[in-house]
């Protein structure tokens, strides 16, 4: 019993290792997000949805999203920074502005995100 439950610790470090390696490999070949967050918006649209509404809509749409809330507006990345997306409410609804990556990894091809964000935002 004692060697199959080191066994077993074994086999968790392992795939704690493994883990660590691949977050360490997609970080190091993704874009920062400060260096996101300064490049030219693809696409910038005005939407009477609230940004509530829309952040829901686009993480059932968009795989691999992360979401993060910051100062009433909600960013989402998405595909290891390819993209970033910021919902921000305003007095007629919300802003929706998009942001990619200089070195996309070729997950969401650019017609497909700006299919789901028109889909999201009317």
């Amino acid at each position: 019993m004692g060697a199959n439950l080191t066994g077993r610790r074994v086999m968790s470090l392992h795939r704690i290792a493994v883990i660590s390696c691949v977050f360490v490999i997609a970080a190091c070949s993704s874009t920062s997000g400060p260096e996101l967050r300064a490049s030219k918006p693809v696409i910038h649209v005005s939407s009477a949805r609230t940004a509530s509404d829309i952040s829901s809509c686009l993480q059932r749409m968009i795989p691999s999203v992360q979401t993060v809330r910051d100062q009433g507006s909600t960013e989402l990345m998405v595909e290891s920074n390819a993209w970033l997306v910021t919902v921000t409410p305003s007095p007629y609804g919300s802003e929706v502005k998009v942001q990619q990556s200089s070195s996309s990894d070729g997950g969401v091809p650019e017609p497909e995100m700006r299919f789901d964000i028109a889909r999201c935002a009317v």
